[in-house]
């Protein structure tokens, strides 16, 4: 396999595994944002629990993606690749932050190709 090829799936594996964890920590410190702010009102509403809470099981989600990523990138890509479009989808649906889901959308798409890569580099070393 082409080393640039295998390069680009290292940068991207690295991209993709510690965003996720970055964002996950930061849902229990909320120093990067505010982000219950980012709950569209109809999920808040299903919430049993506050917005807060259901923050933090999301942060601990993330951390798991991201290091499922970086051990297992075949596999945590398309996790990530998921994740990044149900969170794209939530922010349409609630009517605010197209810009955020614009980019999350965006962000899937690179996930989806770290995980066609990923498989195609795990192929070439089999």
């Amino acid at each position: 396999m082409d080393t640039n090829i295998r390069q680009l799936q290292t940068l991207l594996k690295f991209t993709y595994g510690l965003v996720p964890v970055v964002a996950g920590a930061d849902k229990f410190l909320n120093l990067l944002t505010d982000w219950e702010k980012y709950l569209a009102p109809w999920l808040k509403a299903l919430l049993p629990f506050n917005g807060h809470v259901f923050m933090m099981i999301v942060g601990v989600i993330e951390i798991v993606a991201g290091i499922i990523v970086l051990a297992k990138p075949q596999i945590g890509a398309w996790i990530v690749a998921a994740w990044l479009t149900v969170i794209a989808l939530t922010l349409i649906s609630g009517g605010n932050y197209f810009d955020v889901a614009v980019r999350d959308l965006v962000m899937a798409i690179g996930a989806y190709t770290l995980a066609k890569l990923s498989v195609a580099v795990s192929k070439s070393v089999a």
